[in-house]
């Protein structure tokens, strides 16, 4: 083929764009770890990889080719070729990508321009180089920016301050988790690999910004490690707490934990949704029995089954309130109260969600 196809080589306007991406390696690969707005349409099955893959190995690069050409052929390689070009439809503007740039995207650039005309772009480098450059730039991110962390007691509303503020990066947001022994949602956690090209490329569409606004968060959320880089940088940043009374705090956590969670969990599942949304609060519970001691822990029991057989048998939700505020004032405010001493050198101004907004707004950041 004389033409010479092209590469993508800007990785940063790449991704500031949210092109969209077909990745062309095996489904098991894609699952493993791949980027937003990303496709996968791979060029060959798991099995097909695995023998090119037995094939390379034993026999050299050229019987490999040969192999995989036999195996992806005739209607296979149509059905393919068909999906890659429905794609390109949708997506003009896209680009394509396989493990490091090499063999199978250079073959479906060749083969959608081969049938359509269409020099489709082939990210130079692949999977392999656009992950570095997402690893790099979040060190290089983190070492120039200024955070701003945002603390308080479990329900003050913290998320919902941070929906109030243009120049962000929500962590919680990005590992589909709250944080704690509660914190699961409807919906699995992104692969630890997802997690971090998701929060690389929101700091690259906000590296202009000289400070950025976290939550206070530990090592995890959920089932994701925050990267060492911004640990070590929001550990030592300014600290804002958000103060609200137990009222406030039980109105949210009541809306986030039971009604809201409740409604999820029925929209996903209108058969099964309830027992979902029961086991999700039995099992939350059981996470934190060692913590509450056996007493504790059976007590909080018979108050959950009791708010569930309410909540199932008359919709009515207020026998969560007892088991609530208990969680809140009981168990996660004396949590909070230990590590917040630690850190009380680091604060630099306390108030309800107005006061600290008018604060930011104020320094400019928001």
């Amino acid at each position: 083929m004389s033409k010479e196809l092209t590469q993508i080589e800007d990785f940063t306007q790449l991704f500031i764009s949210d092109t969209p991406l077909i990745d062309t390696r095996a489904p098991i690969e894609f699952e493993q770890g791949a980027f937003p707005n990303t496709s996968s349409l791979p060029l060959m099955s798991d099995k097909e990889r695995e023998l090119v893959g037995t094939c390379y190995k034993n026999k050299g690069q050229a019987k490999a080719i040969v192999l995989g050409h036999d195996l992806v052929q005739g209607e296979i390689k149509q059905a393919r070729l068909n999906a890659w070009l429905e794609f390109i439809k949708n997506n003009p503007n896209g680009a394509l990508y396989c493990f490091r740039g090499g063999l199978r995207s250079q073959i479906t650039q060749e083969w959608i321009y081969e049938a359509s005309g269409v020099n489709y772009p082939r990210i130079k480098g692949g999977y392999k180089a656009l992950r570095r450059f997402l690893i790099d730039e979040t060190d290089r991110i983190m070492d120039k920016i200024t955070p701003v962390v945002i603390g308080g007691q479990t329900g003050c509303g913290k998320t919902l301050l941070l929906d109030q503020l243009k120049d962000t990066i929500d962590l919680e947001g990005l590992a589909n988790h709250r944080g704690s022994a509660f914190g699961n949602t409807t919906t699995p956690q992104p692969t630890q690999i997802n997690f971090e090209n998701a929060l690389a490329i929101e700091l690259i569409k906000q590296q202009q910004c000289s400070h950025l606004v976290f939550e206070d968060e530990g090592s995890n959320v959920g089932t994701v490690h925050i990267p060492k880089c911004v640990q070590d940088k929001t550990s030592q940043a300014e600290l804002i707490l958000l103060e609200a009374s137990v009222e406030e705090r039980l109105k949210v956590s009541m809306d986030a934990y039971v009604i809201n969670m409740q409604q999820d969990f029925i929209q996903q599942d209108s058969e099964n949704g309830f027992d979902n949304f029961a086991n999700y609060w039995l099992r939350s519970l059981e996470k934190i029995q060692r913590r509450l001691g056996l007493e504790r822990y059976q007590a909080m029991l018979k108050l959950v089954n009791s708010a569930l057989d309410l909540y199932k048998n008359q919709g009515e939700a207020d026998g969560f309130y007892p088991v609530v505020e208990e969680l809140l004032v009981g168990y996660y405010d004396p949590m909070y109260d230990y590590q917040i001493q630690k850190k009380m050198d680091r604060v630099v101004f306390k108030g309800n969600a107005d006061e600290v907004l008018a604060y930011l707004a104020e320094r400019s950041i928001d």
